[in-house]
């Protein structure tokens, strides 16, 4: 069986170099833009089929020795090569289960406060610098589209950024001695944070009269033209009852653009729930109630201990994972996904 992955995904690959060298796909921006990702996501399993090969020759090259000579150190080099051989056929099993279709797009992030009052607004403000110093560390851009009274709503552009970022969606539980505290006694409070796929025009249509828009004044520090003209904007979905809210940028063109990049992605991901609703995709299930029980991660301070209940990954470098340091719960998640999609796969043989 795993003979036969191999030589599917030598074969892929092989024919997947042929097309990026191809002067029709060349020629053809959207096609060549799909192969170079497609060859790109094969890549890492092509590599383990070479190791795969590798470590097969070198088990057939001990078993040969070991019938001319019963030599410890022959045992040992087969040992070790079927070793091998078993960890390299489950990790080709998981590079192939099938990714995420939203896992190339950018995604608007949203946090906002739980449970907690104005601890909470603080720590959404450090979910923030957090989440933004993680994408900053793997190179994505980071666009503000809008802040103020604890929430944060911003944009992560890159190829890549949902399979990365939708790990963080959820209630961030934290346990701490607020600034404002005096007897010194911890305090538990949330923060949730939403991660949508940004949606493009043409997957998601939105008629002009489906909405409803209101322009307002500004409120809140700003420049010369904050608090002065009616720059700010909100825009209600009527269908669905979604509302956007902007006033960051002065121009009103502008803040309506950020609002309905926000509300065209709302709208995406609540119809990816609709259609995958068993794997609770929805936004109010990826954001709970945002009280302290429906937690996905929580964060001890006295303990310097940051624990993810998802995949019970504790880790105690909290400043690190404070300062952006997060690959080892996305690589840990990562992992357990894909592992769960194999077991869904097999059971559905």
């Amino acid at each position: 069986m795993i003979d036969g992955l191999v030589q599917q995904i030598e074969t892929r690959f092989a024919e997947l170099e042929r097309e990026l060298s191809d002067p029709e796909v060349i020629g053809d921006r959207q096609r060549f833009t799909a192969v170079n990702r497609a060859y790109h996501q094969l890549a890492p399993a092509h590599q383990l089929a070479i190791e795969w090969r590798h470590a097969t020759d070198d088990a057939a090259g001990a078993r040969e020795l070991l019938a001319d000579d019963a030599d410890p150190e022959i045992r040992e080099l087969l040992a070790a090569a079927e070793q091998r051989l078993e960890e390299l056929e489950e990790e080709l099993r998981l590079a192939m289960v099938e990714p995420d279709p939203n896992d190339d797009k950018s995604v608007i992030v949203e946090i906002r406060p739980g449970t907690g009052g104005e601890e909470a607004k603080l720590w959404a403000g450090d979910l923030y610098r957090m989440l933004t110093r993680y994408a900053e560390r793997l190179g994505f851009e980071v666009e503000v589209l809008a802040t103020g009274d604890g929430t944060y709503t911003f944009a992560v552009k890159g190829d890549g950024a949902y399979s990365v970022f939708k790990w963080e969606g959820g209630t961030h539980r934290v346990q701490r001695i607020p600034t404002t505290e005096s007897q010194g006694r911890i305090h538990t409070s949330a923060a949730t944070v939403a991660v949508l796929p940004e949606a493009e025009d043409v997957e998601v249509e939105i008629n002009d009269s489906e909405l409803e828009i209101d322009v307002y004044r500004s409120s809140g520090p700003g420049g010369q033209s904050v608090n002065t003209t009616d720059s700010a904007v909100r825009v209600t979905h009527k269908p669905s009852g979604i509302v956007v809210s902007m006033q960051d940028e002065k121009s009103q063109l502008q803040n309506r653009e950020k609002a309905m990049r926000v509300l065209r992605a709302r709208l995406y991901e609540r119809a990816l729930a609709a259609q995958q609703a068993e794997l609770a995709a929805d936004r109010r299930s990826q954001v709970g109630t945002g009280d302290r029980s429906g937690r996905i991660r929580s964060y001890n301070f006295a303990e310097e201990r940051v624990t993810d209940h998802r995949v019970d990954l504790k880790l105690h470098n909290l400043a690190a994972i404070l300062e952006g340091e997060l690959e080892p719960f996305t690589s840990a998640l990562s992992s357990d996904e894909k592992r769960r999609a194999l077991e869904a796969q097999a059971a559905g043989a």
